[in-house]
C-alpha cells in the first residue's frame, strides 16, 4: 500500500481500513503481569535500533525486575497508522513527536496524563515542557532527543571541488549550476515516503514569509492561496531543475547513499538522515551548511528542529492495571534522565540529546555544530507534518506536494485546491 492510500485511510476513522497485523500491539491484554512494560517503537532502521535496544537493556538491569518488550514496526507504517493504532489496542508506551502532533492526539483523549512525572523530571528546558504540553495545560510526552534540518554535503566533495557554502539563495543556484556543470546531481531529493520534502517547503517558507507565517499556515489560519505561498512555491520551481529528477520514487535512503557515493552535492535531510547511510569510516565527512537566506527581514531566524520522544497510550489494557501504570512511568522517569540519553547516542551519534544533564563532551563535531545551530536559532519549528493537523498533513499536503514535484506549472490551481480541503478538515471538529 502506498503512503498515501495508508494515510488516507488513517484519517478518515473508525472501520476505515484493516490495520496491518504488524501495527497491533504485543501486549498480554488486560491486565498485564505489572512488570512487563509493552514499547511500541517506531525505530526501525538499524542505528537507533539497536540504540534504543542499549537504553531499554541498561533501564531492565537496574529497575527491580521490570522487562520491556519492544513491538518494533517500519518507521513509515508506525506512522501512518498512528490515528487507527492508537484508536485500537495499542502498546502501553510508544515513540512519538512534541508539538502539535502530540497535542492533537490529547485533544482526541488518546494520551496518558504524566503531569506528575514532570514534577520529577529535571534537565529540561521550559521550551521543552512547551512542547510536551497538551491545550489543556497537562504534560503528555517525555522528550528524549532532537535533530535540525540542514542542507548536508560530503566535507571532501566540497573540497575537492572548491565548492563554498552558500549564505543566500542565488549563492545556492550558483552552486548549483556548477555542480550540474560538473556531472552532479546538485541535490538528492526524494519524496516517495511522503515526507521528507516537506522540509523543503518549510525552510523556502520561512526564509521567505518568516515564522510567525508558518504557524499561521499549519494552524489554518493563513489561506493556501496567499500570495505569499504562492511565492513559496515559485522559488521552489526555480530549485527543481537541480534536483534529482524522479524524487517521488526515491526513499530517502536512496537519496542519503547518493549523497554518500558523491553522485549528489547536496540534500535537505534532518540530522540522523545522512549518518544512516554513511558508513562508519565515511562518517566525519558529513558537514552541513544552514539553508540559505531568501529574505534578508527573516534572514536564517527559524531553524526546523523536531522533537522525538515517549507517550503513554491511553487506550492500552495494560494500564488499566495499576501496576502497570507504575511500570510504565518509572521507565518514562528513566528515559528522562541524561543517563539515559547518553546510552543511547553512545550507539546512535545522529541526534542531541534534549535533557542538558546529557554529556556531551563526547559529541562529535557534526553533533556540536547541530547543537550551536539550534541554539543560536529565534525560532524553532517541528516540521510540517508535526506542525499541523495529521489528517491535513497526510491527506492533503503529501499527495499536494507530490503533485507539485511531478507538475509544478499550475501552482495556482494546486494552491487552490490545498485551501478547499484545508477548510473542509478544518472545520471537521
Amino acid at each position: 500500500m502506498s503512503r498515501r492510500n495508508l494515510l488516507r485511510g488513517a484519517a478518515v476513522g473508525a472501520g476505515a481500513i484493516t490495520l496491518p497485523s504488524l501495527l497491533t500491539a504485543c501486549g498480554s491484554g488486560p491486565g498485564g503481569d505489572g512488570k512487563t512494560i509493552h514499547m511500541g517503537s517506531n525505530s526501525s532502521d538499524p542505528i537507533p535500533k539497536k540504540a534504543f535496544a542499549d537504553a531499554f537493556k541498561a533501564y531492565e538491569a537496574q529497575s527491580g525486575g521490570r522487562k520491556i518488550a519492544v513491538n518494533t514496526v517500519d518507521h513509515n507504517t508506525f506512522q501512518e497508522n498512528i490515528n487507527k493504532y492508537l484508536q485500537g489496542n495499542p502498546d502501553d508506551v510508544f515513540m512519538w513527536f512534541a508539538g502539535y502532533r502530540m497535542q492533537f492526539f490529547a485533544k482526541k483523549g488518546l494520551l496518558y496524563d504524566i503531569s506528575d512525572n514532570w514534577q520529577h523530571y529535571e534537565g529540561f528546558s521550559d521550551a521543552l515542557k512547551a512542547q510536551s504540553t497538551g491545550e489543556d495545560g497537562k504534560q503528555y510526552l517525555t522528550p528524549y532527543y532532537y535533530y535540525p534540518w540542514a542542507v548536508f554535503h560530503r566535507k571532501s566533495l566540497f573540497a575537492d571541488r572548491g565548492y563554498q557554502a552558500p549564505k543566500t539563495l542565488d549563492e545556492y543556484v550558483a552552486l548549483a549550476k556548477q555542480m550540474k556543470k560538473d556531472k552532479l546531481d546538485p541535490i538528492a531529493f526524494c519524496d516517495k515516503d511522503g515526507w521528507p520534502a516537506m522540509g523543503t517547503f518549510d525552510y523556502i517558507n520561512m526564509r521567505t514569509n518568516g515564522y510567525e507565517f508558518h504557524k499561521s499556515l499549519m494552524a489554518g489560519e493563513a489561506a493556501w492561496t496567499d500570495k505569499r505561498v504562492k511565492e513559496v512555491f515559485d522559488t521552489w520551481r526555480r530549485l527543481l531543475p537541480y534536483c534529482q529528477q524522479g524524487a517521488n520514487g526515491r526513499t530517502w535512503q536512496e537519496a542519503a547513499t547518493s549523497l554518500q557515493k558523491k553522485e549528489a552535492g547536496m540534500a535537505v535531510f534532518g540530522l540522523p538522515h545522512p549518518g544512516a547511510q554513511f558508513p562508519k569510516g565515511e562518517q566525519e565527512d558529513i558537514d552541513f551548511f544552514p539553508f540559505p537566506v531568501i529574505n534578508p527581514e527573516h534572514g536564517q531566524d527559524a531553524v526546523e528542529a523536531p522533537i522525538d520522544g515517549f507517550l503513554l497510550a491511553k487506550k492500552s489494557k495494560n494500564l488499566k492495571n495499576k501496576k502497570n501504570v507504575e511500570s510504565a512511568k518509572d521507565l518514562l522517569k528513566w528515559l528522562a534522565t541524561g543517563k539515559a540519553e547518553d546510552i543511547y547516542l553512545k550507539s546512535d551519534p545522529n541526534n542531541i540529546a534534549v535533557n542538558d544533564q546529557a554529556d556531551i563532551s563526547q559529541y562529535s563535531a557534526l553533533q556540536k555544530k547541530a547543537v550551536e545551530l539550534v541554539s543560536g536559532a529565534k525560532q524553532i519549528s517541528q516540521f510540517l507534518d508535526r506542525d499541523t493537523r495529521p489528517d491535513f498533513a497526510s491527506t492533503v499536503m503529501i499527495p499536494a506536494i507530490q503533485q507539485f514535484i511531478s507538475n509544478p506549472n499550475d501552482v495556482d490551481g494546486l494552491v487552490n485546491g490545498i485551501e478547499r480541503q484545508k477548510k473542509t478538515i478544518f472545520a471537521s471538529d
